[in-house]
């Protein structure tokens, strides 16, 4: 800014006087936002990304084939990247940039056009249009069942369960409805390994670790493949689901408009990997 750290602070203490109201808490060794400071703060914040925003566009100009987007890991690694030559086939014109950080936000972040978001759809300054929801299946390697073919189905303790974390301490309950929906019952889900993406749970279960739940969106190929098989024929729509969300109140960009209409022919339309694996 190429102003002194006095000249900041004298600005700050005007702009106080000028509201009426602290902006900072002054500690001994540190400075604290006040409560209006954070009010003040928050809505700044809108405005710069609104402005970034806005002189991305205007330099993008010479640019408008390029598409930003950010999607959950599992999600790109396993629909998303395979689907990608389908994509290109559709647009040729389309550049792609596709980012899996958890931390990058659509809402702050100037740099992205769109996003898939997994839940339940309700994501503050964001408008959503579901794409898929999640149909969870218990899988394992056919060798591990193989092992274990003179076990009843219910004799679940034959096998190390693999489990989802929703949190660094807080699994997803998806093991809870499956067994409800199987009528099985007294299984300690208390035990297993813990992963802390699908994807990995998923190797993990294709490496003969164990059995997991799984959605079968994601695990086409391996289905088609025969590297991982269902344990039985019970399957239970998931509490969550993907969804395509942009700016809420922001016209699509012709890049997004496009991809929205893939999305949408790509999960209303089953793929032939998806058709394979229902047909197992």
């Amino acid at each position: 800014m190429h102003v002194t750290q006095s000249a900041v602070s004298r600005q700050v203490r005007q702009f106080e006087t000028h509201l009426g109201e602290p902006l900072l808490l002054r500690r001994h060794h540190h400075l604290e936002l006040s409560a209006t400071g954070r009010l003040l703060l928050q809505a700044l914040k809108l405005s710069f990304d609104r402005i970034e925003l806005t002189v991305r566009n205007i330099q993008e100009k010479i640019h408008l084939r390029r598409l930003c987007i950010n999607a959950p890991p599992t999600f790109a690694s396993r629909w998303l990247m395979p689907r990608l030559s389908a994509l290109r086939a559709a647009a040729p014109e389309l550049e792609l940039t596709l980012t899996t950080s958890l931390k990058d936000d659509l809402v702050e972040s100037g740099s992205l056009d769109c996003a898939i978001r997994f839940g339940n759809g309700e994501w503050d300054k964001l408008d959503n249009q579901m794409l898929m929801n999640e149909r969870h299946i218990a899988v394992c390697a056919p060798a591990l069942l193989g092992e274990r073919a003179g076990k009843r189905l219910t004799d679940l303790s034959a096998y190390t369960l693999l489990h989802v974390l929703a949190s660094s301490d807080q699994r997803y309950l998806i093991w809870q409805h499956w067994l409800k929906a199987a009528q099985i019952e007294d299984v300690d889900l208390s035990g297993g390994y813990e992963f802390d993406l699908l994807d990995h749970a998923i190797r993990a279960a294709t490496d003969g670790l164990g059995v997991t739940m799984a959605d079968r969106h994601m695990i086409t190929r391996e289905l088609r493949q025969g590297t991982l098989v269902p344990l039985c024929d019970v399957e239970v729509d998931g509490h969550q689901s993907y969804w395509l969300v942009t700016r809420a109140g922001q016209e699509d960009s012709p890049q997004v408009a496009l991809f929205r209409d893939w999305l949408q022919t790509q999960t209303q339309t089953p793929s032939e990997d998806a058709q394979a694996s229902r047909g197992r």
